[in-house]
């Protein structure tokens, strides 16, 4: 099932591997280097998958997420973070069903569970 995904990440370098590997994927995929830009989006148009790092300047990726599920509560959500324990145990609710994907990963495992995620 093709998606289409908006990215929040703020490290222009893996936002990069990220945009092509699921291109390549077969997805269509927005991509934005802060959470502030991504929610603007998020206002404007319907995405399936929002896929964000959690870690950001401004406004961060569960805040993102938050709001984002707000706007659309059919909106699949998978987090991306090398900080996962951290930032999901400081009292922040996160959306209900939205997965977290810990750094490293290798590209193949970010596209199946972008793909297990869309299939559910």
């Amino acid at each position: 099932m093709m998606a289409k995904i908006i990215l929040a990440e703020d490290d222009n370098s893996l936002r990069g591997f990220l945009v092509n590997a699921l291109k390549k994927a077969g997805h269509t995929v927005r991509d934005y280097d802060d959470g502030e830009t991504a929610l603007g989006a998020l206002q404007e148009e319907v995405f399936d998958l929002l896929l964000t790092d959690i870690v950001m300047p401004g406004l961060d990726g569960i805040e993102l997420a938050r709001k984002g599920a707000e706007l659309d509560p059919a909106m699949k959500i998978v987090f991306i973070t090398g900080f996962a324990a951290v930032a999901l145990s400081n009292g922040s609710p996160t959306p209900a069903g939205a997965k977290v994907l810990s750094k490293p990963f290798h590209l193949r495992e970010l596209v199946d569970e972008v793909e297990r995620v869309m299939a559910a």
